[in-house]
C-alpha cells in the first residue's frame, strides 16, 4: 500500500485549505523570505505519510514520526516545501536548483538558529538604525501635537506638462482610505490637498479647508492625464524623462497616547516638517559613500521590461532616498556581524525587507497596510505608491504595528525558527495547535544529542544531477509550471543586493545575475519555448527515476491554463519511463489570492503519483470520455467534502491531469524516447485529443448535467456521519 491507497482527499484539502489561508500562521517556517507559489506544507506531509506509514492518514498524521534512513529528493527545490517536511519527518534530503535565490532561502529554512543570539543581534541592529534615522519616521500628532511614529508615507507619481511644464499629479483617484477599517471614507481634497473624512463616497460634499467639490475620480486614466493649468493633454508614462518622479501627499501614522480614545486610524496631510526630513535624507544619502547600494542595469524580460517602459534602468532607482540610506545603513551593521549564522540571517532579512520597501509597493485602501511587491508575480507599476516605516513600530504589548519594518521581518522570522525547533499541525476542525514532540527541522539539533541530518543542497540544474541508481526513496516536487512565474526576473530584484553583502562568502552568488538560460521556464524575451521546457523536464525526471529504488514514486503537483503545459509533462512522465498512478487532487492556491483575484485560474493542483511499476492503466484509469465525467464529479465531491469551493478553473485543470495520466498509460509500452521533442509533443498532444475532449465535458460537469454527482456527495456526506 502506499500514496494510492492511504490518500485521503478530504481529510487533506481540509487542512491544505485552512493553510493557504494564513499560510504563516500553519506553517510559519515559509516567512523565512519570500517564494512565489508555494504549495501547502500539510499536503507533502500527508503524501509521505501515506506512502511510507502503515496506516490510515487521519490517524498518523498529527503523530510524531522520524522516517530515519530515508532519502528523499526535490530536483526543483525552489522554496523548500517538500525538502522542509521530508528533514522535519526525520529523512536525509537532497534538493537542487538552477536559481542562486531558492537555493539561499532552503538553506536558511533548514540551517539550525542559535534563536537567542539571532534576537539580541536583530534588536541591536533596529536599535542602532533608530538611534541614525529613527527622527525620520516621527510626525507630529494632529490630535495631542505630540510625537508620533509613522506608518506609511503615499506617495503620487507627478509629470511635467509638456505645454506648460507645470508638475501634474498622476492620481487615478483621490481615495485614501475605505471605510472597511476605518469610520469614515478617507479622501485627498484635488485643490488644496487636504485629507477628508466623509461617510458617503458617491456624496463626498466639500473640503474643510478650501470648500472644493470633493471628488472620488482622479485625472490620471488610460495613460493620459489633462493638465489643469493649461488644459493639454499629457501621455504617461513618459520615458524619455527617466523614472518618474513623486510627490509625498498622505500620512499614516501610530500615536499610542491618542490611541486608547481614537477611533479608527491616523491619517495627515503632511506638513512642511515632514517634507523637510525627507530632503534632509536626500542629502545625508548624497554625503555617504555607498558601499551596498546596487549599480546594477535591469536587463529586459516578460517581467522586467515593464520596467523599462517607465524609465527604470537600474535596480536603484526603484527606491527613494530615504530607502536607500537606511537600507545602507542596515547592510552596514550586517556585515559587521561576527556570527556567520546570525549573519546570513539577518542578510536574509534585509533582502526579504526589499519587497516592502521600494516604490512599487501599493497602499491597500481598504486592509489599510502597505502590500508586498510581490503580491502578484511580477512587477506592477501604479501611480499612488506606499511607503513602509523602515525600523517598523512595536506597539505597546510587543507585537508589531503595521507591516513592512524590520521588527516585522524579526518577528516572522524568530517565529519560522521557533517552528523548527516545536513544529506542530492544527486541526481542520478548531484552532488548537497540535504539537508533534520529538520531530524538528534543520541540518542539526542544538542540545538534544541526536544524529545531525543529511542535508545536502545543490545550487545548479537538475538536468545535470549524479545520483547512484536505485538509493531514493522518493522524489516529490513542485516543479515550473512552464510559463507561470518568471523566477528569475523576480528574484534578481533581491539578489542584486543580497549579492553585494554575501557574495564574497557565498560561491553560488559569483554570477551577476539569477537569471539562466537553462531555466526550466518559457520565457519569450530569452527563447525559452515548449520545447526547452519540456527537454529539460524530461532530462531531470529520467535523471531522478534512475536513482529511485524499484516501485518508489515520483510525486509532483501541477495545474495550468493551456493544455500545451501538460503535453511537456506526459513527455516527462514517458521518457523517464514512469506510468502515472494516481491523479489526486488538492487545494494549491487561496482564491483571495491578488494575483488571483478576478481570474479562471485554478486554485486545485493534480498530483500526480508517478511508478517505474505499473500496469500500465493507473489506478484511477479513465477509459471511455464518459468516465471522465464520473472523475471529475467523484474528484470535486471529494474536494467540497474537504470544504474546497471548485471552479471552472479547477474543473478544467482536473480534467487535463486525468487525461494527461490516460495518455501516459496508451503511449507507455510503445515510447520511443529518441524521437524530436517536436514528435513527442505532439504525439501525447493527439493521443490526449483521443482520450477526451475535455471542453465539453468539463462544461456538463460545471453546469451539474449529470446523473452522478448526488450519488457521489450523498456517498461522501454518509460515509463521513459517525
Amino acid at each position: 500500500m502506499g500514496i494510492e491507497q492511504r490518500f485521503d482527499v478530504p481529510f487533506v484539502a481540509a487542512l491544505a485549505l485552512r493553510e493557504k489561508a494564513i499560510q504563516q500562521n500553519y506553517r510559519p517556517i515559509i516567512a523565512v523570505h519570500k517564494w512565489f507559489a508555494r504549495r501547502p506544507g500539510t499536503l507533502f506531509r500527508a503524501l509521505m505519510l501515506s506512502e511510507f506509514v502503515d496506516a490510515k492518514l487521519p490517524q498518523s498524521y498529527f503523530s510524531s514520526h522520524q522516517l530515519q534512513r530515508k532519502l528523499v529528493a526535490d530536483p526543483f527545490m525552489g522554496g523548500g516545501t517538500p525538502l522542509i517536511e521530508a528533514n522535519r519527518l526525520g529523512a536525509d534530503v537532497i534538493g537542487w536548483d538552477i536559481n542562486p535565490m531558492a537555493w539561499w532561502v532552503v538553506g536558511r529554512e533548514l540551517e539550525d538558529l542559535d534563536t537567542t543570539a539571532y534576537r539580541t543581534a536583530a534588536l541591536d541592529l533596529v536599535d542602532t538604525l533608530r538611534g541614525q534615522i529613527g527622527h525620520q519616521y516621527e510626525t507630529e500628532c494632529t490630535k495631542c501635537g505630540g510625537s508620533a511614529d509613522v506608518k506609511y508615507f503615499l506617495w503620487v507619481k507627478t509629470q511635467p506638462c509638456h505645454s506648460c511644464q507645470r508638475d501634474i499629479d498622476l492620481f487615478p483617484g483621490y481615495l485614501v482610505a475605505k471605510d472597511a477599517r476605518h469610520p469614515n471614507h478617507v479622501l485627498a481634497c484635488a485643490e488644496c490637498g487636504r485629507l477628508n473624512e466623509v461617510s458617503r463616497r458617491e456624496s463626498p460634499g466639500h473640503c474643510s479647508t478650501c470648500s472644493s467639490a470633493l471628488v472620488v475620480e482622479g485625472p490620471a486614466r488610460r495613460g493620459s492625464v489633462v493638465c489643469s493649468g493649461c488644459g493639454a493633454r499629457n501621455r504617461f508614462p513618459s520615458i524619455e524623462k527617466g523614472p518618474p518622479r513623486h510627490r509625498m501627499f498622505a500620512i499614516e501614522y501610530h500615536c499610542p497616547e491618542c490611541k486608547r480614545s481614537h477611533k479608527g486610524r491616523f491619517f495627515k496631510a503632511p506638513s512642511a516638517d515632514d517634507l523637510a526630513k525627507y530632503a534632509e535624507a536626500d542629502e545625508a544619502l548624497a554625503d555617504i559613500r555607498l558601499e551596498y547600494v546596487p549599480e546594477d542595469r535591469i536587463p529586459p524580460g516578460d517581467e522586467s521590461s515593464r520596467l523599462h517602459k517607465w524609465g527604470y534602468e537600474r535596480y536603484r532607482q526603484m527606491f527613494n532616498s530615504r530607502q536607500l540610506l537606511g537600507l545602507e545603513l542596515s547592510c552596514g551593521l550586517i556585515a559587521a556581524q561576527s556570527d556567520a549564522r546570525v549573519r546570513r540571517a539577518l542578510a536574509t532579512n534585509l533582502s526579504d525587507l526589499l519587497r516592502y520597501n521600494n516604490l512599487l509597493v501599493r497602499y491597500d485602501t481598504m486592509a489599510l497596510k502597505a502590500l508586498d511587491l510581490f503580491s502578484v508575480h511580477g512587477f506592477p507599476v501604479g501611480l499612488v505608491r506606499c511607503e513602509a516605516n523602515l525600523l517598523g513600530i512595536l506597539g505597546g504589548n510587543g507585537k508589531p504595528v503595521g507591516s513592512g519594518g524590520w521588527v516585522n521581518m524579526i518577528a516572522k522570522y524568530s517565529t519560522a525558527k521557533d517552528f523548527c525547533v516545536r513544529p506542530f499541525e492544527v486541526p481542520a476542525g478548531g484552532r488548537k495547535r497540535v504539537y508533534t514532540r520529538g520531530e524538528w527541522i534543520g541540518d542539526r539539533s542544538a542540545g538534544n544529542g541526536k544524529r545531525p541530518r543529511r542535508v545536502d543542497l545543490r545550487c545548479g540544474s537538475a538536468t545535470e544531477a549524479e545520483l547512484k541508481a536505485r538509493s531514493l526513496d522518493a522524489v516529490l516536487t513542485d516543479p515550473p509550471y512552464y510559463d507561470s512565474v518568471q523566477y528569475a526576473e523576480l528574484m534578481d530584484f533581491c539578489y542584486v543586493w543580497l549579492r553585494r553583502l554575501v557574495g564574497d562568502e557565498t560561491e553560488p552568488f559569483s554570477a551577476k545575475s539569477t537569471r539562466n538560460h537553462d531555466e526550466l521556464t518559457g520565457n519569450a524575451t530569452e527563447g525559452r519555448d515548449l520545447e526547452h521546457f519540456t527537454d529539460g523536464l524530461a532530462t531531470v525526471y529520467a535523471r531522478m527515476a534512475t536513482a529511485l529504488k524499484p516501485g518508489a514514486p515520483l510525486v509532483f503537483t501541477y495545474h495550468h491554463n493551456r493544455r500545451c503545459a501538460y503535453h511537456a509533462v506526459a513527455v516527462a512522465i514517458l521518457d523517464a519511463g514512469l506510468v502515472v498512478t494516481a491523479a489526486i487532487p488538492c487545494p494549491a492556491e487561496m482564491s483571495g489570492s491578488i494575483h488571483i483575484t478576478g481570474t479562471k485560474s485554478a486554485i486545485v493542483d493534480t498530483v500526480f503519483v508517478c511508478r517505474s511499476e505499473s500496469n500500465g492503466g493507473g489506478t484511477n484509469s479513465i477509459g471511455e470520455p464518459d468516465r471522465l465525467e464520473e472523475l471529475l464529479e467523484t474528484d470535486l465531491a471529494k474536494l467540497r467534502a474537504g470544504g474546497v469551493k471548485p471552479r471552472s478553473g479547477d474543473i478544467r485543470c482536473l480534467a487535463l491531469g486525468h487525461v494527461t495520466r490516460k495518455a501516459v498509460a496508451k503511449l507507455w509500452t510503445s515510447w520511443d524516447r529518441t524521437m524530436p521533442t517536436r514528435v513527442k509533443i505532439d504525439r501525447v498532444a493527439k493521443s490526449m485529443d483521443e482520450v477526451a475532449d475535455i471542453d465539453p465535458v468539463a462544461e456538463r460537469v460545471l453546469s451539474g448535467r449529470t446523473t452522478h454527482a448526488w450519488h457521489t456527495q450523498r456517498e461522501l456526506f454518509e460515509d463521513a456521519l459517525p
